[in-house]
């Protein structure tokens, strides 16, 4: 959502430049932003300023390229100065909400765009700027109520009239059904069935519930997962979850589990986009052993939809009447966009793992290492429809294998 905002943003000023007749100056600003050259544009600036220091104007150009440039302190310090000797213009407010919501800080985003529209209520896109900042903070109805607003203003205005459609037309729910199945060299197959609702109430909340049913070797088991995610602009997000389970000695008897996500959007290079690390922790009560996993992982956002993720997993068992035991364990992933054609579309991922993949079933507890190597498919079949699939081969010492495929279905309302 405060991508969204800074999209608009952005584009708003695009329309401004479009709008208002530029002097030379500010045209090879405009060309040097186009083109990423921050280092160009604030020599033209700074050399602005120079002639003219009191003008208020080039001084906001100067805020704006270190806005772009993501130079955020210093834009807002830039900004703060501005207003502090003209504190009537709305469009150095609206900067000073673009600085604020790309450094996550959504409410002081909202408080400076609500300064911006009462200096210039008749404006639709702060009307639409603050409905955006309204979104990102969960405020759903007052952000409707925004963007009918800068609809009123002016009927033509895209933003506001794709705001509305997105207000109503994003799905709350999504419920997966999946099946996995386990082959191994050594063992009777494994099969897995699980039924997935999750639940977005809000931009900050989220819930998820989960039922299992596992039939391993001949012997049938069941289990019920939920979480709870929270989410903070600027903060990342918590999640925090448990299972419990019939397990008839097959799966965990109980689980618990945490999460922390926080993800980066990074500026001045072109090759990676963002960033995104999350760390969490699980604990599996078996009847017979204890296992705590330590995750972390990290996924780089690329050029192109591209991501490239690295995990890692510590895991600690201990078995009845032995010691405890740390085991390390890895995995790589590269995902990349097959094809897209308007709602629809298709991305694939391959991936490698070495070690002892999770610990949290019976099959993966134990003296012995692996490596596996798989890939997997998901097809877009409408905005609210999607069909994932995947296959892995895993060798382990002993010359034993294990080949394993799924596919889930998931589906919005």
């Amino acid at each position: 959502m405060v991508l969204r905002l800074v999209i608009g943003v952005w584009l708003l000023c695009l329309l401004a430049w479009g709008q208002q007749v530029t002097s030379p100056w500010q045209e090879s600003v405009r060309k040097c932003a186009e083109a990423h050259d921050w280092t160009a544009a604030m020599g033209i600036v700074n050399r602005e300023v120079a002639r003219a220091p009191a003008d208020m104007d080039v001084r906001a150009w100067r805020a704006r390229v270190l806005t772009w440039s993501g130079k955020l302190p210093e834009a807002e310090l830039e900004y703060h100065e501005i207003l502090a000797a003209v504190p009537n213009d709305p469009d150095n407010w609206l900067g000073l909400a673009t600085v604020y919501s790309r450094e996550g800080r959504a409410k002081e985003a909202l408080k400076a765009l609500d300064h911006a529209v009462e200096l210039d209520p008749k404006r639709a896109d702060l009307r639409v700027a603050r409905a955006n900042a309204l979104r990102v903070l969960g405020a759903q109805e007052e952000a409707k109520l925004e963007f009918n607003r800068a609809v009123d203003l002016d009927p033509t205005n895209v933003e506001g009239r794709a705001g509305l459609v997105s207000l109503r037309g994003e799905p709350r729910h999504e419920l997966r059904v999946g099946v996995d199945t386990d082959l191994f060299s050594f063992a009777a197959a494994n099969q897995y069935e699980g039924l997935t609702l999750i639940s977005k109430w809000t931009p900050l909340w989220r819930t998820s519930v989960a039922a299992e049913g596992y039939h391993w070797g001949g012997t049938d088991a069941e289990k019920v997962v939920a979480s709870l995610t929270g989410k903070l602009p600027g903060w990342g997000a918590l999640t925090l979850g448990g299972a419990a389970a019939h397990d008839n000695g097959v799966i965990p008897k109980h689980e618990g589990f945490f999460n922390y996500d926080q993800g980066f959007k990074l500026h001045g290079t072109e090759f990676l986009r963002g960033l995104e690390i999350v760390y969490g922790q699980h604990w599996y009560w078996y009847s017979t052993a204890r296992i705590l996993t330590m995750n972390e992982n990290a996924l780089f956002y690329l050029p192109r939809d591209w991501t490239w993720s690295l995990g890692m997993i510590e895991a600690r068992s201990q078995f009845s009447g032995t010691g405890a035991e740390w085991r390390p364990s890895g995995m790589t992933r590269l995902g990349f966009p097959i094809t897209s054609w308007e709602d629809r579309g298709l991305a694939g991922n391959v991936f490698f793992a070495i070690g002892t993949e999770n610990f949290a079933q019976v099959d993966q507890i134990g003296q012995f290492s692996s490596q596996t190597y798989g890939g997997g498919l998901r097809l877009q079949l409408t905005r609210r429809q999607d069909v994932t699939g995947f296959a892995a081969y895993q060798r382990r010492s002993d010359d034993r294998t294990e080949t394993s495929f799924g596919f889930t279905y998931g589906i919005r309302f």
